[in-house]
């Protein structure tokens, strides 16, 4: 996974700047805070879920070379083959030659963060083999020959609108009425036979099953299973965290991933994979391959201070209620994992360097943390990135300088406060129009939104009067 060469700033530019794109991340992270909220008020056990849930994931964490063994076991013996990767490129380098080995001609996808961590869909183009990529939303974005912005609704930068052009251009038989509804039906029309010639099916796995063997995928829509049947070899790309004990353990994570991503009590389809066709089986691959990811997740097991974010399920709650990326979306932060959960993984994967904008670009608000299915603490771990960066002499010497600056002023009680009453009336001369537009330092704040102007003294001085401490 590479880094966006075009820098964070502006790449957040962009996004502030286009209003369509804030009207396709209202609509898409509106309503799924609304159902996540309903979901869990209707679960009253959801917190002691959420308990159980943490406690399996750093169990597993804890004991992953165990259950890496014994899920290689079980998946030998069910018949499946297990390939080991420990980088994005030798995980994409044992796909391609399966495809090739398999003189496949045309491959159907299941939607995977981990294919597109590992550049997978690229690395298939690269070779020469026809993909297609059956889920909806990554439908639309293969059309537009965009990268996924969500994790769990990869399109969700674009309105229906746009994908009403899209589909009208690339479908040969195209929807006639602007419903939702007629646009489904023309991609399933579109998709209908690439699921029955293709030649390899491609998926992830939400859960490896360690004491069978099995994979588990879930999804709402079908495709998964339409692609993974047909097809005469069947390859499954996941990463080693993805681990749980047994099938049970499996469901008690389930519960936490669906209400967390999409506010349901269940997925439409949760299908559990667990070998190749077997004598008497009316359909199945005749191959099954298990490609296990490491990736930097054994570097992250090593390191005290990135080892809870193993725990991460891929809900994509975090993102779904973060107030910069329902801003800025998820193309902005220019790695493959968008969100809070992004600007810890990217630095991982890319390198602090290449990526220290993301940890500073967080408010620290807590919001990931509070909605987060396994109480992963995202803030604390994006404050540790923030303290490497200082630490590695990252920082651009202007910050360091006007840190220097603040740290001399605030450990100087009256110095602070004093600076602070002069700032409060300065920016009361800059707001005597009605709102601060033209006030030297706010114009990349006054860019894109209102700045309100202050409406009396500063707190320390409020505080002091006693009219603090009665409010």
């Amino acid at each position: 996974m590479q880094t966006s060469v075009v820098s964070f700033q502006a790449r957040v530019d962009a996004a502030l700047a286009d209003p369509t794109l804030k009207l396709a991340i209202d609509r898409t992270t509106g309503t799924a805070e609304r159902k996540r909220t309903a979901a869990v008020a209707a679960f009253p056990q959801f917190e002691a879920a959420r308990d159980r849930g943490k406690a399996i994931k750093d169990h597993v964490i804890e004991h992953l070379d165990h259950y890496l063994l014994e899920f290689e076991r079980n998946a030998t013996a069910s018949g499946a083959k297990v390939h080991w990767a420990s980088s994005a490129d030798e995980a994409s380098r044992i796909v391609v030659d399966l495809c090739r080995r398999a003189d496949a001609k045309r491959v159907t996808r299941v939607k995977s963060m981990l294919g597109e961590e590992i550049g997978l869909p690229h690395a298939l183009d690269a070779a020469g083999i026809e993909r297609f990529e059956t889920d909806l939303a990554e439908h639309i974005v293969q059309l537009a020959g965009d990268r996924p912005s969500h994790i769990v609704w990869p399109s969700m930068h674009r309105t229906r609108e746009q994908v009403s052009v899209m589909f009208k251009k690339a479908h040969r038989v195209p929807h006639r009425e602007e419903t939702i509804e007629a646009m489904v039906d023309s991609a399933r029309r579109e998709l209908r036979d690439k699921f029955l010639s293709a030649d390899v099916s491609i998926s992830g796995a939400n859960f490896l099953i360690a004491d069978t063997g099995a994979t588990c995928t879930v999804t709402n829509e079908g495709n998964a299973e339409l692609t993974t049947s047909p097809p005469r070899m069947h390859i499954v790309t996941a990463g080693i965290e993805k681990l749980v004990p047994s099938l049970p353990h499996a469901f008690a994570l389930l519960r936490l991933l669906v209400r967390s991503a999409t506010g349901a009590d269940v997925t439409q389809y949760t299908t559990f994979h667990c070998g190749p066709r077997q004598p008497g089986d009316h359909d199945g691959p005749e191959e099954f391959h298990i490609v296990l990811v490491d990736n930097g997740r054994t570097k992250m097991l090593a390191d005290a201070g990135l080892r809870e974010m193993l725990r991460c399920i891929r809900c994509g709650a975090c993102m779904n209620h973060c107030v910069v990326f329902r801003q800025l979306g998820g193309h902005a932060y220019g790695g493959t994992y968008p969100g809070p959960m992004g600007a810890v993984l990217t630095p991982v994967f890319d390198g602090l360097e290449q990526s220290r904008d993301l940890a500073h670009a967080c408010t620290l608000n807590g919001k990931c943390q509070e909605v987060c299915p396994v109480n992963i603490p995202l803030p604390t771990l994006l404050r540790g990135w923030r303290d490497r960066s200082w630490r590695d002499g990252l920082e651009p010497a202007s910050m360091r300088f006007g840190l220097g600056v603040f740290t001399f002023v605030a450990s100087r009680p009256r110095l602070y406060r004093l600076g602070a009453a002069v700032a409060v009336r300065v920016m009361r001369l800059f707001g005597l129009g009605g709102w601060i537009r033209s006030m030297p330092g706010l114009g990349a704040w006054t860019a894109y939104r209102d700045f309100p102007v202050p409406e009396g003294r500063t707190f320390m001085a409020r505080y002091a009067s006693g009219e603090g401490r009665r409010s």
